[in-house]
């Protein structure tokens, strides 16, 4: 489980699935038995002292109204996505639950930057565009081979890495029937590599719950 603060207040908690009966009782424990609503596709748990809990469930994962029913639909694995991309790396896969059923991890030479000015400069910067372009194609030929097949069996796309650098290999009009199944999460992740794939499919199904305590 990690922690961090959450804008606008409080900290948000990412817990495994299989921890989640736990920390929920926790939760009871501590503050008194919550109340739940919906909110949204996030279960919202009001505790009797003020403490309020806000579940999201993970990517592809439906909402639930009550806690058993979100923990029940948070332990079944599903089949998802993985679009991983930073400046001159790529990694995409399949997985279902934490296991990677299939991935390809790929990089590509792009230029970082030159103290030259004037037209070495702009030499430098058209050579930089096509390589990041280059790269950007090239990762999405990867994503096409391996994602599109797969489409109609995921339950969701999840990217992460480097924002900009995901929105131009999505922007291959090839994929475009991937669109409706990207998830709103997007993972903070290093320079792509397998083993940073393998962790980010772990990443996916944690369930990010911003806990705000009661106000004293």
């Amino acid at each position: 489980m990690t922690s961090r603060p959450a804008a606008g207040g409080g900290r948000w908690v990412s817990v495994d699935p299989e921890r989640l009966t736990r920390w929920f009782a926790g939760f009871a424990d501590r503050h008194g038995e919550p109340a739940a609503t919906v909110d949204g596709a996030a279960l919202l748990l009001t505790a009797p002292d003020g403490a309020v809990a806000e579940c999201h469930p993970p990517p592809g994962v439906p909402a639930a109204g009550d806690v058993a029913g979100f923990v029940a639909a948070a332990l079944v694995p599903r089949r998802v996505g993985l679009l991983l991309a930073r400046r001159a790396a790529v990694a995409v896969g399949v997985a279902h639950g934490t296991d990677l059923l299939t991935h390809k991890v790929d990089s590509s030479y792009v230029q970082s930057r030159t103290a030259a000015g004037g037209w070495s400069q702009q030499r430098f910067a058209r050579r930089r565009g096509n390589q990041a372009q280059a790269a950007a194609g090239s990762a999405a030929d990867i994503a096409a081979r391996l994602l599109l097949p797969e489409r109609d069996r995921l339950a969701a796309l999840v990217t992460g890495g480097d924002r900009r650098a995901v929105a131009a290999v999505l922007a291959d009009r090839r994929l475009a029937p991937l669109e409706p199944l990207r998830a709103e999460r997007f993972l903070d992740v290093p320079d792509p590599r397998l083993a940073v794939l393998q962790k980010a499919a772990a990443l996916t199904r944690q369930v990010p719950i911003r806990v705000r305590e009661p106000v004293v």
